[in-house]
């Protein structure tokens, strides 16, 4: 055999091999469709008057609550208790002040090794299990995940989500509100069933403390965190700077949505979330909040970056390629 041809039949080869390879990676394990699998555990919260797991109920049933905070929290026993107490000083000022105002939190703990179930009943045992409520998920899913369960079990107009860290201040709900009220053209509290209904995503921001940041970090954690903006702005969003803050508001339609279409678990989920939010037209802010970073980050260095790195290269690869589908309605 000439001996071009066979370098020709080698690199077809290779070329085949790597084509394969990639539709592998693109297609296994995933479906059109993301499946919302739960264990029947999972489905309940412990109520602490009738002394019994109750049913969650569902993001499509109507709105019970005004607001509804959701925390994932994977082994956060220490960081935990602060945020708790920081948020619910915050919430029940406010009832004290407009006792019509009805809210909820639910801890999503993501398969918790430690305390961090315990912890968060005993809040449950004080407030009561119509105020905070303990979505115990099992095996560990992801920060996304857990997110995802916990908006899917909500009964809130609007709804929060906010990181176990403690790390944004709560007080700064007041500026997303502020923007939110801009989109919708009313207050979710007075006119809930119009909050509930409007199309609105609202996001906490820390883009404004880059400067101060960059200062403080080595150059290869810059050139890290330049390299993700960047592939996140080319590859999947470009309305939002800070995708990652965990200090998010939704309307209960806009939850609904886009919760019952995401399929990534881990750590990138915030940015499959924007671009689904882009996708759809929904409206969205960015609001600069107050950020202190708090130790014990779960995120690895360079082994998360790499992670989240191939989750925003297989969203908009499946998606490009039609691998994940949206859904107007949930599946």
């Amino acid at each position: 055999m000439d001996f071009d041809i066979l370098i020709a039949l080698c690199i077809f080869g290779i070329l085949i091999f790597l084509i394969s390879l990639l539709l592998c990676v693109v297609f296994y394990n995933t479906t059109p469709y993301p499946s919302i699998r739960r264990s029947e555990k999972e489905k309940c919260y412990y109520d602490t008057e009738e002394k019994k797991c109750l049913p969650f109920p569902s993001i499509s049933d109507r709105w019970a609550v005004h607001l509804s905070v959701i925390v994932p929290a994977y082994d956060e026993e220490q960081r935990l208790p602060p945020m708790l107490d920081e948020a619910l000083d915050f919430l029940e000022k406010r009832r004290e002040k407009n006792k019509d105002f009805k809210y909820e939190i639910i801890v999503s703990s993501d398969g918790s090794r430690d305390k961090t179930v315990e912890v968060a009943l005993k809040y449950s045992q004080k407030y009561g299990s119509d105020v905070v409520r303990v979505l115990d998920l099992n095996p560990n899913r992801g920060k996304g995940g857990a997110v995802r369960l916990g908006v899917l079990s909500c009964r809130g107009a609007v709804i929060l989500f906010a990181d176990a860290d403690g790390a944004t201040k709560f007080q700064d709900l007041t500026k997303l509100e502020e923007s939110l009220m801009e989109i919708t053209k009313s207050n979710y509290i007075s006119a809930p069933e119009k909050g509930a209904e409007v199309h609105a995503l609202i996001c906490g921001s820390r883009s404004h403390l880059e400067v101060e940041s960059l200062a403080r970090r080595s150059l290869f954690r810059n050139f890290l965190m330049h390299g993700f903006h960047f592939l996140v702005w080319s590859l999947a969003v470009r309305s939002i700077k800070d995708t990652q803050c965990g200090f998010k508001l939704f309307t209960r339609r806009t939850a609904e949505l886009l919760f019952h279409n995401i399929h990534v678990e881990r750590w990138a989920f915030d940015v499959e979330l924007l671009n689904l939010a882009e996708k759809f037209y929904i409206p969205l802010a960015e609001v600069a909040v107050n950020w202190t970073e708090i130790e014990g980050s779960k995120i690895v260095p360079v082994l998360s970056w790499i992670q989240m790195g191939k989750d925003l290269f297989l969203i908009w690869l499946r998606y490009k390629l039609g691998a994940w589908k949206v859904a107007l309605k949930p599946t």
